[in-house]
């Protein structure tokens, strides 16, 4: 009885490995099947939450159901009783709050975050002087230097980004900088054999090679940035969706929270959707070279 062998491609008569059919299916839309089933999940999770809800297991007031939840959003974007929205402001005010502070932190520890790491991985010196820094700033938990960056910045919004930005800034060094230690020998020296500079190496050479492991890295952070909104709004955060589900305790009101959630997630989902798309439109030989 013969093994098992992998099948062989009809395009190039090779043998096709697992990376290869993973290949195979990106290019051919088969791994959008994933939000299908992210879908599904989601109306199971819904199904679960209405049966739990509807048994009165447990109170209205800690665990409201999902058309209360509902009736929470229609009271977030409509008028009422001469208040706009939640706590005097609509949704969608709330989430364009969060967003904007979300994108000015995450671009700050971009434009840090980047230079810094092709820095320590093309200096040695640089690794050995601000590898340990940023080590550190990973290490901390955002709410740490919070209370000090409200000291520093005040209860404004610039307290907030600074957070967002420090939360942000140390997965995309790390990661551009992993990226650089694995770029491929032979394509430095084949620049360098060539003339090029070596500025013009790291434009032509290095920043093409480590732009997907960059795009990891910010997704990364961007999931960070989201997981420390709640954090940064606490404080002075309407309107926010962080400062809106912390908001909600005072009025227990967990229908207000839980919305405020859901929002944040689909949100957080969407932006991370986004960044795969660019990660498939600039960096497209991922995983071929």
């Amino acid at each position: 009885m013969s093994a098992k062998t992998s099948p062989v491609s009809p395009i190039e008569g090779r043998r096709v490995s697992w990376l290869d059919r993973r290949i195979e299916a990106a290019e051919t839309g088969e791994s959008n099947r994933r939000w299908y089933w992210g879908l599904f999940t989601g109306v199971i999770v819904i199904g679960i939450w209405w049966l739990l809800s509807a048994t009165g297991r447990f109170p209205a007031l800690l665990l409201p159901s999902p058309s209360q939840v509902f009736a929470a959003f229609v009271q977030s974007v409509t008028s009422r009783d001469g208040q706009n929205g939640i706590l005097g402001s609509y949704l969608w005010v709330h989430l364009w709050a969060s967003l904007r502070r979300v994108l000015i932190g995450l671009g700050w520890g971009i434009v840090l975050g980047i230079p810094l790491g092709l820095a320590i991985g093309l200096s040695r010196i640089a690794d050995r002087l601000l590898g340990p820094i940023v080590d550190f700033l990973r290490a901390l938990p955002p709410l740490g230097y919070f209370p000090l960056l409200i000291l520093w910045f005040g209860i404004g919004d610039s307290a907030k980004v600074w957070l967002l930005s420090l939360a942000s800034f140390a997965p995309i060094t790390i990661a551009t900088a992993a990226g650089v230690t694995g770029v491929r020998t032979e394509r430095v020296n084949a620049a360098l054999v060539l003339g090029a500079t070596p500025f013009a190496m790291v434009r032509t050479v290095v920043l093409p090679s480590v732009m997907a492991d960059i795009i990891t890295g910010v997704r990364v952070a961007s999931g960070f940035a989201w997981t420390t909104i709640v954090a940064s709004e606490t404080v002075n955060g309407l309107p926010g969706l962080g400062g809106l589900a912390w908001a909600s305790q005072k009025e227990l009101r967990a229908d207000i929270a839980i919305l405020s959630i859901i929002v944040i997630g689909v949100t957080a989902v969407t932006c991370d959707g986004l960044l795969r798309g660019l990660e498939h439109r600039v960096a497209p030989w991922k995983g071929r070279a």
